[in-house]
């Protein structure tokens, strides 16, 4: 009977030890590999910065949805204006108003991320847009406006993105941190 006794102590005793180290395990590897516990999910959009329009998508499952804008399209125009009151229009509502207030409409400005005013590109540039294109105290080329505020071509580049997050938060019906954005395979080091 003691060896009995003797039999299950120590094999309550291994099973107790089994349980308490598998716990262990588990509680480590949720710690160790977080990334591979969440699923892909909708917590991160990727967005399509294009230099006439732009799109937001999230996965759903397998499959990426790409979300509509508040004017029912699956395309945002990359354009930014600010308007004569001092808002800041961006998409739709900006390509809107782009022929009663061309100096304040920015369009394109994508193809000046990371030039030079010099840049004969820039110059190019400069030439078939209506609104102005400045030498930024770096040697950069940025955007003004008719108020004289300046512009890096990536701070309207920024608005789109904040556009195109708030599209998938609207959506999503929550807060976004995370997202990956498309970069033209010609784009250099600078841009």
């Amino acid at each position: 009977h003691a060896s009995s006794l003797a039999s299950c102590r120590s094999l309550a005793g291994s099973f107790n030890s089994a349980i308490s180290t598998s716990s262990f395990i588990n509680r480590w590897a949720g710690l160790a590999r977080p990334f591979s516990s969440k699923p892909a999910g909708s917590e991160i959009i990727g967005i399509d910065l294009g230099t006439t329009n732009s799109c937001v998508a999230v996965m759903e499952g397998k499959n990426a949805k790409v979300i509509e804008n508040a004017e029912g399209s699956r395309t945002t125009p990359s354009v930014v204006a600010f308007s004569p009151k001092g808002e800041v229009l961006v998409g739709t509502p900006a390509k809107r108003q782009a022929v009663t207030n061309p100096e304040n409409t920015f369009f394109g400005t994508k193809r000046l991320i990371g030039r030079r005013f010099d840049d004969p590109q820039t110059q190019k540039e400069m030439k078939m847009v209506p609104y102005k294109i400045v030498r930024a105290p770096n040697g950069d080329a940025w955007v003004e406006t008719t108020t004289g505020q300046q512009y890096s071509p990536s701070q309207i580049g920024a608005f789109v993105l904040t556009k195109m997050k708030e599209t998938a938060e609207a959506y999503l019906g929550k807060s976004i941190t995370k997202a990956v954005i498309t970069v033209p395979a010609y784009f250099n080091d600078a841009q």
